[in-house]
Order: structure tokens, then C-alpha cells, then sequence
């Protein structure tokens, strides 16, 4: 059985499971787990892959090694015809958002905050709804991005393409990113980035920077680019470093960047709070990360954007941007549209 029908089988049977691919890789791997256990970690010194929410109050989902049965093929992409999708979001989510981000402006205009990244939860109908199909359009469309489907009967169905990696770890070397700004694609990676870009993606850079300093003595910061990411185009700074030997290596990691300024704000305990107390929604798992922890001595961990949370024949897409003293209202609600994009391409 390969794993689309090993997929099929452990969702009929309602027994947790994630497949994925990583950016630039060819091959699908996917963790099918023997029971419905629900495991939770919160010092992240299991083997396996975990799925965390954006509320680092709350524990993470592991899928241990230790209980499933772990698979890596090559994929054929057998697509389906397209299915057919109509939006059901209220007339006023354009008007809420754009108050929430004035709203949000007032904030940091007149407290100590810096940055806040403010997100809306769009609700789409499917007709004759195939998660599969779903999965494998994203495979063929995003090749860069990490790809995944996640189920768990006991927290839901997510799919997701996301650019961004939240960390590697190989032993004692790790890598990080700093990513933010958003521009549509217009075949170019030759952007001229306005200050408003440049700032918010500083600030991620900075807090980065300042956090890894904690973990690691022996850190450098690379150069700042522009990079692609389906349709859009982001501002990225890489940042490398090392950490002591130990066992708490990555949860002290996971604890400096998660949630990043690029997706909560900064100061972040700040912004956190004024996202969970004004947002409006309950973001779950949009804006957590993902990934497989100590796999071979590796761990590799993606942040969770362009995601979706299929229910039934509904999907609820997810998506945000940074608001920073600069933003106009309007431009942001046009982001968040843009970003829309991404996951709208394969329903």
C-alpha cells in the first residue's frame, strides 16, 4: 500500500497521521500512528513529528515514532478534476478587519508596542470536498514550500503550504529565518522594498538575534534577500549559529523564537496578549509550527502559514500580516486577500 492508501485508510479508520514533504525535496514522508492516542510534549525530547498552536500556553501534539509506522516514497501527483468552491464569508469581514487593524495602529500609536500581527479566519463551502486531491495539488503547485496533511481525531484535518522555516537543528548547528513582508510575485525577485517592509522585517531580524543570544554565543546573521513563495514574494535574513551540547538544546531553541515577531509582534508578550484578547477568533493552530524532532539527529521545524482547516465540505483558510505604525488599513486587507491566493489555487 502506498501512502495515499495508507492515508485513506488511517482517516476511515480515525487514526492520526501526517504526510509532508519539505521545500525542494522529491520524496513524501508520513507518520501513521497504530492508535488514537492523543500524546502531548511540552519539553520536545521524543522522537517524532509535532504540531504546535500559536498559544505557547498550551502543549504541543506529537505523533511518536515510538507508535507509528513511518513511510517515504516517491509520489506521483494523480489529480483530480477540480472541485467546486463558493466563499460564505460575511459582507462585513472586509470592514471588521480593516477596524481591527485601525484599532490595532491606535495600539502601538499609543503604548510601548511596536508591531502587531493581526490575522482573519475566511470560511469557504466546497462541493464533493476531497482533502487527497487537496494535498496533492499543493505537492504539484508549491515545490519550495513545506506541504503537509495533519489529522487527528481528536483536534481536526490541516493542509498547509508554508515558506517559512522556524528552525533546523543537525546535533549542535542550527539555522533560523527572519521573513516578513509580503509582495506579489511579478516575475522578479528584483523588489524595491518600501520602509514600512524594511522596518517590519528588522524588528523579526532584531528580536531573532537578540533571543538566539541567549541559546547560542557563536551566531551569524547573513545577508537580507528576497525570496518567492508561490505568489508572493518575501524579505528573508538567515541566521546560523550553534548551541552547548545537552538534551534541552531544542526546547530551550523552540521557547527563544516561538511565536516569532513575524507572526505575534514584539514586544511579543505585548502583542500576544492583544491578539488573543481582540482578534476575535481562536487561531489554533495557524501561526504554531510543525515538524519532526530528533529524526536521525535532526530537527526541522516549519512555522504553519498558508493553512487551511477542512471540516466536512468546509475549509476555513487563515491568513494575516504585520501592522506596524506605518500600515494603512486598506493595503492590509489587500494582503491578506493576496495571500488568500495560495490556498485558493488548489480548491
Amino acid at each position: 500500500m502506498n501512502i495515499v492508501g495508507f492515508i485513506k485508510d488511517h482517516f476511515k479508520q480515525g487514526l492520526p497521521f501526517v504526510a509532508y514533504r519539505k521545500p525542494g525535496a522529491k520524496s513524501i514522508s508520513a507518520f501513521f500512528q497504530e492508535t488514537d492516542r492523543l500524546f502531548q510534549t511540552d519539553n520536545y525530547s521524543e522522537s517524532g513529528f509535532v504540531f504546535a498552536p500559536f498559544d505557547n500556553a498550551f502543549p504541543s501534539i506529537l505523533i511518536p515514532e515510538s507508535a507509528s509506522e513511518v513511510v517515504t516514497e516517491d509520489l506521483e501527483y494523480d489529480l483530480n478534476p477540480n472541485f467546486g468552491l463558493y466563499e460564505e464569508f460575511s459582507e462585513n469581514s472586509k470592514e471588521d478587519h480593516i477596524n481591527l487593524v485601525t484599532k490595532t495602529i491606535h495600539e502601538i500609536n499609543t503604548t510601548r508596542t511596536r508591531k502587531i500581527v493581526i490575522s482573519r479566519k475566511e470560511k469557504v463551502a466546497l462541493e464533493n470536498a476531497d482533502f487527497i486531491n487537496v494535498f496533492l495539488k499543493l505537492l504539484a503547485t508549491y515545490r519550495r514550500a513545506m506541504v503537509y496533511v495533519w489529522y487527528h481525531p481528536r483536534v481536526g484535518l490541516w493542509i498547509g503550504a508554508t515558506p517559512e522555516t522556524l528552525l533546523k537543528l543537525n546535533r549542535q548547528s542550527f539555522s533560523t529565518m527572519s521573513l516578513a513582508a509580503t509582495r506579489p510575485y511579478e516575475n522578479t525577485l528584483n523588489v524595491s522594498w518600501n520602509t514600512k517592509e524594511l522596518e517590519e522585517q528588522s524588528l523579526v531580524t532584531d528580536f531573532i538575534t537578540n533571543k538566539i543570544a541567549n541559546v547560542s554565543k557563536d551566531h551569524k546573521t547573513h545577508e537580507r534577500e528576497t525570496v518567492r513563495a508561490g505568489n508572493v514574494v518575501h524579505l528573508r535574513t538567515m541566521i546560523t549559529g550553534a548551541i552547548e551540547k545537552g538534551g534541552e538544546g531544542l526546547s530551550r531553541l523552540i521557547k527563544a523564537l516561538h511565536p516569532t515577531p513575524a507572526v505575534c509582534g514584539l514586544p511579543r508578550e505585548a502583542a500576544k496578549q492583544f491578539i488573543l484578547r481582540e482578534e476575535g477568533y481562536e487561531r489554533k493552530y495557524y501561526t504554531g509550527f510543525l515538524g519532526e524532532i530528533h529524526m536521525q539527529n535532526n530537527s526541522e521545524l516549519f512555522v504553519n502559514l498558508r493553512c487551511m482547516e477542512l471540516v466536512d465540505n468546509v475549509a476555513f483558510l487563515y491568513v494575516g500580516g504585520g501592522i506596524t505604525a506605518e500600515s494603512i488599513p486598506e493595503e492590509e486587507w489587500e494582503e491578506t486577500k493576496l495571500k488568500t491566493k495560495t490556498l485558493k489555487k488548489v480548491l
